[in-house]
């Protein structure tokens, strides 16, 4: 079994908000979500300086990824998974798109961003081709399958955050997936997706713990939890699982996924931050920040 070598930036457990994932198939290089940012304000404080510093370091590999793969996969229109700064159109010159339907199943916000992103920006005449993705399957060679899933809500069932594409990679039976925004899964519809699939390799966002009873319902934030934990409970033995962006806000996220962890060494399955998969510590810079403002170490 070919198993393909990943390359993680700029997750949330890595100090700047994103899941930008390179998958080096051995013949082609995709990167799916290329993109990364940081919270505008968090405990009603701005980046802290560290942040804006690694914001520029991971935006540079980022870059450097971009102009050294074939194809570039857009899950949706929000700022941390796409390139949008001006100037960055150029780094989409040549390249084979695979993306998000701009104009179907998708809210205003994320509507009008494809829009600037591919007339505004002219990236549909500096991209070599521009393919919808959503329910798609492709072949990028003979031995090399990409999937993507039909759109499923941001989080939970009836978001306004829109919808967003689940993208699977093959590769002589090797599966891995790039579950991206799905919060947990928060939708059952996406847990049930997932585990038809059945990945070896998850890389998924987990539940937004940190919004709980604030903007999000304790019941969905419950939902995400339980179905991440089914999830888990469900792949083989072996397989990997990545659980990062949304859960890694809050600085117990350890806790809150008790369940999950308790699930996955029952299973022998390793779930891991993007930070320990790329043989880091986890480095939370958002959710330090209040401390980080206020000079503790």
């Amino acid at each position: 079994m070919v198993k393909p070598r990943i390359r993680l930036i700029g997750f949330d457990s890595m100090g700047t908000r994103g899941m930008a994932t390179v998958v080096d198939t051995g013949s082609y290089k995709v990167f799916i979500d290329p993109g990364v940012s940081i919270a505008p304000r968090r405990y009603g404080l701005p980046p802290h300086p560290l942040e804006l510093e690694l914001l520029e370091k991971h935006l540079g590999i980022i870059h450097e990824e971009v102009l050294d793969s074939d194809v570039l996969v857009i899950s949706h229109y929000h700022r941390d998974h796409y390139l949008y700064r001006p100037g960055e159109e150029e780094y989409y010159r040549g390249k084979l798109l695979l993306v998000k339907d701009p104009r179907r199943m998708i809210n205003r916000s994320q509507a009008i961003r494809s829009y600037i992103l591919f007339k505004k920006m002219n990236v549909e005449g500096l991209a070599r081709e521009i393919k919808i993705a959503d329910n798609m399957e492709y072949y990028i060679d003979k031995d090399t399958r990409i999937i993507f899933s039909p759109p499923f809500p941001h989080g939970p069932e009836g978001t306004r955050l829109g919808y967003v594409i689940i993208t699977t990679i093959e590769i002589d039976g090797h599966r891995l997936m790039h579950a991206s925004d799905v919060q947990g899964p928060i939708s059952n519809r996406v847990r049930d997706y997932i585990l038809t699939i059945r990945p070896n390799l998850l890389i998924i966002s987990g539940p937004p713990t940190y919004f709980e009873g604030f903007k999000m319902s304790p019941d969905s934030i419950r939902n995400g939890l339980n179905n991440l934990r089914i999830i888990i409970g469900s792949l083989d033995s072996g397989s990997t699982i990545i659980v990062d962006h949304h859960l890694l806000r809050d600085l117990n996220y350890k806790d809150k996924i008790i369940g999950a962890l308790s699930e996955a060494k029952k299973k022998n399955i390793n779930v891991l931050t993007a930070a320990e998969y790329m043989g880091y510590k986890p480095n939370q810079l958002e959710a330090l920040r209040k401390k980080l403002w206020g000079g503790e170490q």
